[in-house]
């Protein structure tokens, strides 16, 4: 009998003949904690909706080629992306005691999948090499990832064997959205920027931010962004917003913000495998605030059937009392989703974020340290003055791109 001859081909997605095969990967390569709970994503019937915003983005896929019986089956994918971002500071050459922003080209990597049939052969690093090279064809001199610190595949295939190292530890906070509205004090105002006050407020205030994207202006343009929101005590300011150069040449003493992404127009998120006791003690939460809505019970939303949600982006703030305008603003936020029908609001910050603590959040449904690691493409690029981005200290703050959530 003829031995089967089998050939891996990494090659570009097609849109046209790629969705159903990369769909039936995705399906098989669910995703939960010691395999016993599982979050299945469906793209909405478009497989790049996570990167397709992004200036520069590439999906690719691996077939495997069986040539005695001429079959081709998909197997693996990966998606990548592009864009330019703050990676360190210098002082200013006009202004000693200025710090102006230090930017690179980096790509991001995201959505590696590889079917569970065809694991440890060599498909996912072929995929990422491949990836790699469209990255430096671009001019990219750093790759990052993100993956669950306890995801020991997926870490030791980007540490041991692709040359990443590990990098950041930001934590991802997800807050259910409850059946009731979360009550904003009367004595926080709240106002909506318009994009154009936006970008005027996050390039003088976090343009020297880890990450932070030099094209802040097209995310506050993109019609996923739900607007940017700042938060001030009622007493501090008039009840119409004064306009971002008038707000920046006078800053009230406290003050938050935050920008709110419509992913739910993305992607949704299914979580099974939960055992009937634990989907029996969710529903019961859900009737009986629903039955006593007075009572402010922390009901758990339905998350056993697809679900959207609404990403955080962009937050921070200043001032004694920032950490309380900030918990005011999520409890908008929340509101905000709860009229969307979204079943969560998530944020992920760096776990030495000062605004984290008033961030509300499920710690069961949150992860306090998520896994970033990131790999310097080429040896011939410049430092500068931040020198090997790799090897640079964490800081506060990162600014997490809501393109690529």
């Amino acid at each position: 009998m003829e031995k089967e001859e089998i050939v891996i081909v990494v090659r570009e997605f097609d849109p046209s003949k790629d969705r159903v095969g990369v769909e039936e990967v995705e399906r098989k390569c669910d995703v939960g904690p010691s395999g016993q709970i599982s979050i299945l994503t469906d793209s909405l019937g478009d497989p790049i909706c996570r990167v397709r915003h992004s200036p520069a983005f590439l999906m690719l896929i691996a077939e495997i080629m069986r040539k005695t019986e001429e079959e081709r089956e998909i197997v693996g994918m990966i998606r990548g992306c592009i864009k330019t971002v703050t990676c360190g500071k210098k002082l200013s050459r006009n202004d000693s005691l200025k710090t102006v922003p230090v930017s690179t080209k980096l790509a991001y990597i995201l959505g590696l999948r590889v079917s569970p049939f065809y694991r440890r052969v060599g498909i996912g690093l072929k995929l990422v090499t491949a990836m790699e090279e469209w990255f430096r064809e671009k001019g990219a001199e750093y790759s990052y990832m993100a993956t669950d610190k306890d995801n020991e595949a997926s870490v030791k295939l980007f540490t041991h064997r692709c040359g990443y190292a590990k990098f950041r530890n930001p934590c991802i906070l997800v807050q259910p959205v409850f059946a009731h509205r979360v009550p904003i004090s009367k004595r926080v105002r709240i106002f909506h920027l318009s994009p154009t006050d936006a970008e005027s407020l996050y390039r003088s205030r976090f343009s020297t931010t880890e990450f932070f994207p030099r094209d802040i202006d097209s995310i506050l343009h993109n019609r996923l962004n739900l607007g940017t929101f700042v938060a001030v005590r009622s007493s501090d300011l008039s009840v119409s917003w004064p306009g971002s150069e008038r707000f920046l040449s006078e800053p009230p003493e406290s003050w938050a913000m935050l920008s709110i992404w419509n992913s739910k127009e993305v992607f949704t998120m299914e979580v099974r495998g939960a055992s009937k006791v634990v989907r029996g003690l969710a529903k019961t939460t859900r009737m009986v605030d629903r039955a006593f809505p007075w009572l402010q019970i922390p009901s758990v939303p339905e998350l056993f059937g697809p679900f959207g949600f609404h990403f955080l982006y962009g937050l921070g703030g200043e001032g004694p009392d920032g950490v309380s305008l900030m918990k005011a603003l999520c409890g908008f936020a929340h509101n905000l989703a709860k009229e969307k029908g979204c079943g969560v609001v998530v944020a992920e910050v760096s776990s030495r974020e000062p605004m984290r603590v008033g961030i509300p959040h499920w710690k069961r449904l949150s992860c306090d340290e998520d896994l970033w690691c990131i790999k310097r493409l080429g040896e011939d690029y410049s430092d500068g003055s931040v020198g090997d981005w790799t090897k640079s200290p964490p800081d506060c703050s990162i600014f997490v791109d809501p393109r690529e959530v």
